[in-house]
């Protein structure tokens, strides 16, 4: 069960967030709840909380006071702001405590289940993790660790890979790919980038654009037809992205490879 603990001076607020995370999550979660920043940071001491939501007007001690300290204390809490006011003080506020989100009330159930969502996949990560680690130091040492790690890494940029290769033929977005792979897209967006040095949309077309050279190479496939082959259904487009990547239209490509055979 993963502890939760939530912060508003609003008592009808704190009735309604509560609810809310029961009704949703609470064979996941046990809700702790705190009226201020004060007693907000006396229940995480206590409780080992995980994740924080924290109001951030509270009197005495506010929600961005009482962030700073938890932070302070433990650099793995997932902190989550919410707000009546879009500020950018406050704005600023969330990014110095590495917050994971800052919602606005009234907060929009779905918008706030989903950071959640995520804040517990960042558990479970962290949890996985130290137990891996935990499991190498006492049987491998560092050079485990290390090998364990490379192998889980390898094993999901190859089912990345394979799956863009399977589908690139197809209306494919980062989106498609990240519900695939069971990630959120902000975490897939971020893993992505981390194994292949460089964003999703910018790997999938020079993808197509490769795959498109070797087409081109064959005198009977026409070129509006490559295009379809490759993901692009507007000849058009498929073009002019061909022509950004390579600095050659499909066709001023094609016969050049003709020139170079002759």
């Amino acid at each position: 069960m993963y502890r939760l603990l939530i912060a508003d001076d609003e008592m009808i607020e704190l009735k309604i967030l509560r609810r809310t995370l029961e009704e949703n999550l609470g064979d996941q979660c046990v809700v702790f709840e705190a009226e201020n920043g004060r007693e907000a940071l006396e229940i995480y001491e206590r409780e080992k909380i995980q994740i924080a939501i924290l109001d951030i007007e509270m009197p005495g001690i506010t929600g961005i006071d009482a962030a700073a300290a938890i932070r302070a204390a433990d650099k793995e809490c997932c902190i989550i702001f919410l707000t009546a006011f879009d500020e950018f003080s406050y704005a600023k506020g969330a990014i110095s405590v590495r917050a994971l989100d800052y919602l606005l009330k009234p907060f929009d159930e779905q918008e706030l289940l989903l950071v959640l969502e995520e804040a517990m996949r960042q558990i479970d990560e962290r949890e996985w993790r130290k137990k891996q680690w935990e499991r190498m130091e006492l049987e491998e040492g560092r050079e485990a660790r290390e090998d364990i790690e490379n192998a889980r890494t390898s094993k999901v940029t190859e089912e990345i890979y394979a799956y863009i290769r399977k589908n690139y033929q197809k209306d494919l977005s980062m989106q498609d790919v990240a519900r695939v792979m069971n990630y959120s897209e902000a975490y897939f967006s971020r893993l992505f980038k981390q194994n292949f040095g460089k964003n999703f949309t910018a790997y999938l077309t020079e993808y197509r654009v490769n795959e498109a050279k070797k087409l081109l190479t064959q005198p009977t496939i026409k070129v509006k037809e490559v295009g379809k082959a490759v993901g692009y259904s507007d000849s058009n487009y498929f073009t002019k992205v061909f022509k950004r990547i390579t600095g050659q239209s499909p066709t001023e490509y094609r016969n050049r490879t003709y020139q170079q055979k002759d």
